[in-house]
């Protein structure tokens, strides 16, 4: 037979108030104050157990016992407010005093950071490029003698196969022949490798990291960076090369920047022509690029039909841009990493 709980059976209310308001009062730490609350009124605490109780009991006195369980659960929570107040009031006045903090002195905004000059030039180039139709796309460093040499029309007896200018590195397949595997010596090989997957029309701009044998001096560094494009379509003549050049420069150099055409030689481009670009904050006239027409050669092997479509190519290193766009005059200041050079950028 059950047995329904009358007001004889409850826990004194009075009691666990006046002992809950004593726990609170002598909690010395934000720790301890949590710990009595955990006992008063958390899932297992004695008000708690006391509320549990109130479903079983008469509805008239589960009113009465219910209203009393409210006004300690109220007493409880403003004590444990009004304890929880000064122990924080406590704790940031010691950790303020240990801190020295004067709140009154304005904020120590971190310092703004900036782009790397070769970053910021690379993003430049890129943004001129892409506002005359060319779209990016980057290619891997680790690169296959087909793509970086016999692609672009180089034969296996030019010198920049030689061990003095072209690092080679050592396969991890065994079907690969030694010296087929080489760090990339130009962007060159990204034309070949969107050409094989990509019909013509092509208007690419490849910037990135190439790799020489050089001795790091004021003008040479071992690892540079550049600027290559490859445009093929119908129609495209040598004239389209030298606009896209000339508005390229503008964009680098200001508006009243001029570039000239010079003969030169590439396996990969016939004709070929050096530019030199009039940069205004130089005052005079500096080699740039190297550029020309795509060589019907390297259009075949990339199986295009030189009798349908022709293109031009130009590649440029971004470390020589930077250096005349920020007036740097040596070429290892970009490596160095040094806070100061950055900063006075």
């Amino acid at each position: 037979m059950t047995t329904t709980p009358g007001t004889a059976d409850l826990p004194d209310l009075d009691a666990l108030r006046e002992r809950g308001a004593r726990a609170y009062a002598g909690a010395s730490t934000l720790d301890e104050l949590d710990d009595v609350k955990a006992e008063l009124v958390g899932r297992r605490g004695a008000l708690t157990a006391v509320q549990r109780l109130l479903g079983s009991l008469d509805p008239a006195l589960r009113r009465e016992v219910g209203a009393r369980v409210n006004a300690v659960r109220a007493a409880l929570a403003g004590a444990e407010a009004q304890r929880r107040a000064a122990l924080e009031a406590e704790r940031d006045r010691v950790v303020l005093a240990a801190e020295a903090l004067d709140v009154t002195l304005p904020p120590r905004t971190p310092r703004r950071g900036s782009l790397h000059p070769i970053t910021e030039t690379m993003e430049a180039m890129v943004d001129v490029l892409a506002g005359l139709g060319f779209t990016a796309v980057t290619g891997p460093e680790v690169e296959t003698d087909w793509f970086n040499f016999q692609a672009m029309n180089i034969p296996h007896d030019h010198p920049a196969r030689g061990m003095h200018d072209t690092i080679y590195v050592e396969s991890l397949v065994d079907a690969d022949p030694p010296g087929s595997i080489l760090l990339r010596t130009h962007t060159s090989p990204m034309q070949t490798r969107t050409m094989l997957v990509q019909p013509p029309p092509v208007y690419i701009a490849v910037p990135g990291r190439v790799f020489r044998q050089e001795t790091a001096d004021a003008t040479h560094l071992p690892v540079f960076h550049q600027m290559e494009s490859l445009a093929v379509d119908a129609g495209l003549s040598f004239a389209d090369l030298r606009g896209t050049l000339a508005e390229l420069c503008r964009g680098l150099f200001g508006p009243d920047a001029r570039i000239r055409m010079r003969p030169d030689h590439y396996p990969f481009t016939e004709p070929s022509a050096d530019v030199d670009a009039w940069v205004p904050a130089v005052g005079d006239w500096v080699e740039l690029l190297g550029s020309g027409m795509v060589h019907p050669n390297v259009l075949r092997m990339a199986g295009y039909d030189p009798e349908q479509v022709s293109g031009f190519a130009f590649g440029m290193g971004v470390e020589r841009v930077a250096m005349l766009r920020h007036g740097i005059d040596d070429l290892r200041l970009f490596a160095d990493n040094d806070v100061r050079f950055l900063s006075a950028l």
